[in-house]
């Protein structure tokens, strides 16, 4: 040992600890708490203003939101909105292989349905087959251009339920065929000429290979196209179809209690696409499987991982009594 320096007998001790066992800190985010902080104060002061605001007439509310009246018009919409979105969509799928085929009479026919019925409003479309008795008071079956077998009186035919389902799927597969085509234009061409390739026919290379893939592009606008057309059954009114708005004026319109009874459609139109977001959400994760690695999780599956993330680890007394 030389003078001046001095040499320990024992190294210094350092308390080393583990990667896992650091703790992990996130960094604080002052613009999400601000925002969580001004969001939570506002839904407090519109849910309170709800609940104190005499003038939303509660009792009332609750007096009608499951009356017998009110719930027959909410089945009449939820059967116009099913008729309307099944027809619909099927007429829509019609279309949209039209406007990709070969034929130049197909995709002209399909374009023009489509230009047509997207440039009349859906008011006017329900009007016109309401009051298609004053234009063909009779319509008949038979050869085309020749003898015509029977007739029978279009208002017999036609009557305000039948005018609003053909008007709603009309309305419907004209929208729903451009959004059917987008989903079959983002397949890839590969999918289709590998499916030729294998010596797959034609109609089960649409169904199994084309269209299943397309329904992933398909559901989400899809579905909003659902949404928009369950609140547009309202115009059937039109037509004095008592649909859930229509009984709701009339309800109204005899009691004066506006507020409380349109809150009654507001409320179950919130339901009712509310349950079509969660029928949205189970169909995306149908159609996911083979795209990706992992299913999205439901909420159910997400509530778990949370509480299991949040419970406490439970250490066993043999464990306990090794450490």
């Amino acid at each position: 040992m030389s003078a001046g320096t001095f040499t320990p007998s024992h190294p210094p001790v350092t308390h080393q600890i583990p990667l896992q066992d650091l703790p992990i800190v996130q960094r604080p985010r002052y613009g999400r708490l601000l925002a969580v902080v001004v969001v939570g104060i506002l839904l407090a002061q519109f849910v309170v203003g709800a609940i104190t605001n005499p003038r939303f007439d509660w009792p009332t509310f609750g007096a009608f939101f499951f009356s017998t009246t009110v719930l027959k018009a909410l089945w009449l919409t939820v059967q116009l909105t099913v008729y309307g979105a099944v027809l619909g969509f099927a007429g829509g799928v019609v279309l949209a292989v039209m406007r990709q085929s070969p034929n130049p009479l197909l995709r002209a026919t399909s374009w023009s349905f489509i230009w047509l019925f997207r440039s009349i409003p859906l008011l006017v479309q329900i009007l016109f087959w309401g009051f298609l008795g004053a234009l063909y008071t009779h319509l008949g079956y038979g050869i085309p251009f020749g003898p015509v077998f029977g007739e029978a009186a279009t208002k017999d035919l036609i009557g305000p339920m039948s005018a609003a389902v053909i008007g709603l799927s009309i309305h419907q597969a004209a929208y729903g065929a451009e959004i059917i085509r987008a989903g079959l234009l983002s397949v890839d061409e590969g999918q289709r000429e590998a499916a030729a390739a294998l010596g797959i026919p034609a109609r089960k290379q649409f169904t199994r290979i084309v269209f299943p893939q397309a329904m992933r592009t398909i559901v989400p606008p899809a579905t909003n196209e659902i949404i928009g057309l369950l609140k547009g059954t309202s115009a059937v009114f039109i037509i004095a179809l008592p649909d859930l708005f229509y009984q709701v004026q009339v309800i109204y319109g005899r009691n004066g209690r506006i507020i409380p009874l349109l809150m009654v459609a507001v409320v179950w139109y919130v339901i009712l696409t509310g349950l079509l977001s969660v029928v949205q959400f189970y169909v995306e994760r149908y159609f996911a499987k083979g795209a990706h690695r992992e299913l999205p999780p439901t909420p159910i599956q997400r509530l778990r991982v949370r509480w299991n993330h949040r419970r406490p680890l439970r250490t066993s007394p043999t464990r306990a009594s090794q450490v």
